[in-house]
């Protein structure tokens, strides 16, 4: 038995494990004012189909449907199976509320109330 796939099987299987990846990710990612779908995500990075995003580079934001993720400063690793991959130099989680550059006493009051005249 051979090991041998033609070029015309090949891309086929890719193109069909392509469209897989995407139908099961809600993950995108907004680079350029454009959103691209994020294919697999991992601990130092995710990869997006490379005939839609081939090249992007820079800070990016990174969402799980319409909520922000991360804030990430990306590289390009490499290109294989249709894919190009990228890597975080930096991913910063997306939060609602400023960082706060001191500790909060736990029992400090939330507001201030006027004094009854």
């Amino acid at each position: 038995m051979t090991t041998y796939i033609s070029k015309d099987l090949r891309a086929g299987l890719d193109a069909a494990r392509l469209a897989g990846l995407k139908k099961t990710s809600r993950l995108r990612v907004l680079a350029d004012d454009a959103f691209h779908p994020v294919l697999r995500q991992w601990r130092d990075g995710f990869s997006v189909e490379a005939a839609e995003a081939a090249h992007l580079r820079g800070l990016v934001d990174l969402y799980d449907g319409s909520q922000h993720l991360y804030q990430c400063l990306i590289v390009a690793a490499e290109q294989e199976g249709g894919e190009m991959r990228y890597e975080f130099k930096r991913h910063t989680r997306a939060t609602d509320r400023v960082p706060l550059d001191y500790s909060r006493d736990p029992d400090a009051p939330t507001a201030l109330l006027p004094r009854p005249d």
